[in-house]
């Protein structure tokens, strides 16, 4: 069984990302989205915001897991039996950053094999950046995120 690890901070996720994580659902046998936890970075959402907006956002994908962790991606892929990393990239400006990351992973564990994924143009300029900031500045993100998303951060908003 191929299982690929398609990692990342989501904060939040968007239809850039669950673009990448459909692709990769066709791909490989199970696919876990796995959410990093960082506990010197203060996130726009906690991880358990995330990891139940995700749930959220992928119901209807059989072959999809949410999960979070700590610590190396390459540890926790070594510790679930993944066999590859899932990596999007949007625009050639993110290939440079993503190779040097796949060149470390592949150094700390050669079995673990990296795939990069491209979105579809109409998602190459959305980031989760790009999000927060449009949201605090009163914008639509309606467009940008999923539905679970956009309610749970529209509401976040308001109750500000």
């Amino acid at each position: 069984m191929k299982i690929a690890i398609y990692p990342g901070s989501f904060d939040p996720i968007t239809y850039g990302h669950l673009d990448i994580l459909k692709n990769a659902a066709g791909i490989f046998d199970k696919v876990i989205i796995a959410v990093a936890h960082n506990g010197e970075k203060r996130g726009f959402l906690s991880t358990q915001e995330r990891v139940r907006l995700i749930k959220e956002s992928v119901k209807g994908m059989p072959n999809v897991k949410v999960d979070s962790f700590e610590g190396l991606t390459i540890e926790y892929a070594k510790k679930i039996g993944a066999n590859v990393l899932i990596r999007g990239l949007r625009a050639v400006s993110d290939f440079e950053y993503e190779m040097q990351l796949s060149q470390t992973n592949s150094a700390l564990c050669d079995e673990i094999k990296t795939v990069f994924l491209t979105t579809k143009p109409e998602y190459n300029f959305i980031s989760s950046s790009t999000i927060k900031e449009i949201l605090q500045n009163g914008g639509d993100i309606s467009k940008f995120v999923p539905e679970p998303v956009f309610k749970f951060l529209t509401g976040k908003k308001n109750a500000v």
